[in-house]
C-alpha cells in the first residue's frame, strides 16, 4: 500500500464557529440568507448523492463526459506531478484524472469532511501503488497551504462549486488559488454554462421534490446543532432564474408568520407570510466571462472543453 497521510489545518471547532456566525449574520440580515455549504451533513450528502441521478439535473452527467472524453487531453496538457482538488469529497469523479496522470506523484484531496478524506483516500492509496495520497482538513475558502509536492501542479475545482461564491467572493477564491501556483502550474475549473431559464430551473426544482427536501435540509441542520426549531414543512422550495446576474437562486419561502427560536445563539427570528430565506446562489457561465475573471486572477485560460450539448465547461488556465 502505498503512503496516506492526513493533516488536519482546520481547528476541531472550526466548523461550529463557522456555522454560528453564519447563521446568526444571515438571519440578522435583509435579505436573509444561509450558505449553501450547511445543506452538506450526511442526510444532505445522500440527498445531493439522489440528485446527481434525477433526469433533470444535467451537470454532474455532463462533467463526468467531458472529463471520460478529454481527461487525457487535460493531463497531457497539465504534465502534472501534483493534482490538488479542492473540496474533494469522494474523490469518484477525480479517479478519470488519475487514471490518465500517468506521471503523478502525489493527490492532495482538500476537503473539510475528515470521514470523506479517510475513507477515499484510503481506498485510493490501496488501489494505486506508488502514489502518495496526502489529504488536507481544510475549508478552500480560507487562506490554504499546500504540503511541498514536486511540480508542475494541477489545482482541480471541479462540480461547478464556484458558481455558488458571489462575484466579490469568486474573484478573492481565484486568486487564493493564484497564489497557490507557481507559474506553469494549472487550474482546471467546472463551470455550468447558460443556457434556456426552463432547462436551469428544472434542474434545480425536480419534480420528484428531492432537491426541495435537500433545501429544507438546511434547517434541520440547525435545528440539531443550534438547537433551533424550524418546522421545514412551513417553508416552501423556491427556484428561481435572475437573468441579470445569470444565476440560479434557491430559497425557502415562510408559508405563514412565524418567529423561529435559536437557543444556541440567543436569537429569535421573525418571519413574515410570503417571506423568503436564500439558500444558494448557482452562477451559469460564458467562455468569454471564464476567461475575464481567470485573466484577472492572474491565470491564462489555455483549453475550454464542453459536453456534446454544451450545457457545462472544463477550462485548464496556467499562472502566468
Amino acid at each position: 500500500m502505498s503512503p496516506f497521510l492526513l493533516t488536519r489545518t482546520l481547528p476541531e471547532d472550526a466548523t461550529d464557529a463557522a456555522l454560528r456566525a453564519d447563521v446568526r449574520e444571515g438571519l440578522t440580515g435583509s435579505p436573509k440568507t444561509l450558505p449553501p455549504k450547511w445543506f452538506y451533513d450526511a442526510h444532505g450528502s445522500e440527498l445531493f448523492e439522489e440528485i446527481t441521478a434525477l433526469p433533470e439535473y444535467y451537470p454532474t452527467r455532463a462533467e463526468r463526459e467531458i472529463l471520460l472524453a478529454r481527461a487525457g487531453e487535460i493531463a497531457a496538457a497539465s504534465g502534472a506531478r501534483t493534482l490538488v482538488e479542492l473540496g474533494s469529497g469522494s474523490s469518484e469523479k477525480t479517479r478519470h484524472l488519475l487514471d490518465a496522470l500517468t506521471g503523478l506523484h502525489t493527490y492532495v484531496p482538500v476537503d473539510v469532511s475528515e470521514s470523506a478524506l479517510t475513507l477515499a483516500g484510503r481506498a485510493l492509496a490501496a488501489d494505486r501503488p506508488g502514489l502518495d495520497v496526502h489529504a488536507l482538513i481544510a475549508d478552500f475558502t480560507a487562506p490554504l497551504t499546500l504540503p511541498a509536492t514536486p511540480g508542475p501542479r494541477l489545482v482541480a475545482f471541479l462540480g461547478g462549486t464556484v458558481g455558488n461564491l458571489l462575484p466579490a467572493e469568486r474573484a478573492g477564491f481565484l486568486a487564493a488559488v493564484r497564489g497557490l501556483l507557481a507559474p506553469g502550474d494549472a487550474l482546471l475549473l467546472g463551470t455550468d454554462l447558460v443556457k434556456d431559464e426552463e432547462v436551469l430551473v428544472r434542474a434545480y426544482d425536480d419534480a420528484a421534490g428531492v432537491t426541495a427536501a435537500f433545501n429544507r435540509n438546511v434547517l434541520s441542520v440547525v435545528n440539531r446543532e443550534l438547537g433551533a426549531d424550524f418546522d421545514p414543512a412551513a417553508f416552501g422550495h423556491v427556484a428561481v432564474w435572475d437573468a441579470g446576474h445569470e444565476w440560479i437562486e434557491m430559497r425557502l419561502r415562510s408559508l405563514t408568520a412565524q418567529t423561529v427560536k435559536i437557543p444556541a445563539l440567543e436569537l429569535a427570528v421573525d418571519f413574515a407570510a410570503g417571506e423568503e430565506l436564500r439558500t444558494e446562489v448557482s452562477a451559469k457561465f460564458r467562455k468569454e466571462g471564464v476567461r475575464h475573471e481567470l485573466s484577472v486572477a492572474g491565470l491564462e485560460l489555455t483549453h475550454w472543453w464542453t459536453d456534446e450539448e454544451a450545457r457545462f465547461a472544463l477550462s485548464l488556465s496556467v499562472a502566468r
